[in-house]
């Protein structure tokens, strides 16, 4: 990870890590991460903008339970609701968008890797 301070990966609102290194229990959490580092990465926002977005999507959730959601499954719901948030902030996706993807996404094949 840059070096330059540019991308805080520690503290409160630090990813999931094991090893030193990014866990992911799943693919879309992966996919979702790395869809916020490139966007910000190529300008679209600064990470900044994005972490006051985590905060804002952890605190509407905290001290909710999700039964039978691990932490880590919760920490990258957070992390995905934070980054459409800051998108359709920007005017850069709409919620009618993103909900209809998301729809799509959702009637694929069970086991089907999306």
């Amino acid at each position: 990870m840059e070096g330059n301070g540019k991308f805080a990966l520690e503290g409160p609102l630090a990813p999931p890590m094991a090893n030193g290194e990014l866990a992911f229990a799943e693919p879309w959490q992966g996919r979702v991460f790395g869809m916020a580092w490139a966007l910000c990465e190529s300008g679209c926002f600064e990470w900044p903008e994005f972490q006051a977005s985590l905060i804002e999507a952890i605190a509407r959730h905290e001290g909710q339970q999700s039964v039978g959601r691990d932490e880590e499954c919760a920490y990258y719901d957070r992390f995905q609701e934070a980054l459409e948030a800051l998108l359709v902030g920007k005017g850069m996706a709409t919620g009618a968008a993103l909900e209809s993807r998301q729809q799509a996404l959702a009637e694929r094949p069970h086991g089907h890797d999306h």
